[in-house]
């Protein structure tokens, strides 16, 4: 017992230590020797030096941990991971969102254990926290889509007068990308910076799909395209695209209206089991926790998580309606 002890923590040390490593910012040593060289070019007078090799390319670190961050080049996950960041706008990086993840899973599991003593129940507690850190970045992600998708109208409306005007394609879209609240304006700023450095319009637009893969935003992007190889009167086009948008957006909030009270059954059911076990081992300890001390009670445990994330899965599958 005293081993076991001993050992988880040394791994929440070691788990804590790796955080706060992570969380720190990598650039401050790139910041001094940034600093360190221009250091050296103020200060050297008559002085003939080769010239530098300057790399001015864009390099994203998975982590500030040197060999987390050979790692994680490695894996096929963390580009998809950090593709998922930068949808959420969330400015963390790879490595430390999977070292907070082990450090919610680490610190669950020790709890549980601590108190249960059943290391089969730590490790089911553990392995369900450390995908709190994942809920929450999809979580973000969700709501910035949800206000890109709201906002997308108005974005429209913005280029179809533009190009009413007689501005280009390009200069309508830097108008969004100027007056456009966020996440339209940043989204849009990206896609017109990289026509001015020479990217495709093309490329651009089917990187703007990537970003914000969502059903309207690939309308925008094949109306778009579809135009610039066939011709036509592209303002037209978004300004019905855009009434079909607000369409569709005001469905699926009526659809969320009438579903409202499935989704609240299905998180009420889901959650009630855990809270009313938790609030009875406040009340008497002694007598809640027979039921992980007896075979009987561990495979009623097991039971009732199977029936209950079964249960959760049915009723959400019920409620999902696509539009």
């Amino acid at each position: 017992m005293g081993l076991i002890i001993t050992l988880v923590f040394a791994a929440v040390f070691l788990v804590t230590v790796l955080i706060m490593t992570a969380l720190g910012t990598g650039a401050s040593q790139r910041t001094k020797q940034a600093l360190a060289m221009l250091d050296s070019v103020l200060t050297s007078s008559g002085t003939t030096q080769e010239d530098e090799v300057l790399d001015i390319r864009r390099h994203e670190l998975m982590s500030s941990i040197p060999l987390l961050n050979r790692l994680l080049i490695k894996l096929d996950l963390a580009p998809r991971l950090r593709i998922l960041l930068s949808q959420a706008n969330i400015k963390w990086t790879v490595g430390g969102l999977l070292l907070m993840s082990a450090a919610c899973a680490v610190f669950a599991a020790y709890g549980v254990y601590l108190r249960t003593d059943a290391m089969l129940i730590a490790i089911v507690a553990g392995a369900a926290t450390s995908s709190l850190p994942f809920l929450y970045v999809l979580r973000r992600r969700t709501r910035r889509f949800d206000r890109f998708e709201e906002h997308l109208p108005n974005a429209l409306d913005l280029i179809v007068g533009a190009l009413r005007a007689g501005h280009s394609l390009s200069a309508a879209i830097g108008i969004v990308a100027r007056e456009a609240a966020e996440p339209i304006g940043r989204e849009f700023r990206i896609c017109f910076d990289e026509q001015n450095f020479g990217v495709e319009f093309r490329i651009a637009m089917l990187n703007l799909a990537t970003r914000i893969p969502i059903q309207d935003v690939r309308i925008v992007v094949t109306a778009m395209l579809i135009q610039k190889e066939s011709g036509g009167n592209l303002a037209e086009v978004l300004d019905k695209v855009a009434h079909i948008i607000r369409d569709r957006y005001r469905l699926k909030r009526q659809i969320r209206v009438h579903t409202a009270q499935g989704r609240l059954t299905g998180w009420i059911l889901s959650l009630l089991p855990v809270v009313l076990g938790f609030g009875l081992y406040l009340v008497n300890p002694s007598h809640m926790s027979i039921l992980w001390q007896r075979e009987i009670g561990m495979k009623m445990i097991y039971a009732s998580v199977a029936m209950t994330c079964i249960g959760a899965l049915i009723i959400r599958k019920i409620v999902q309606i696509r539009v």
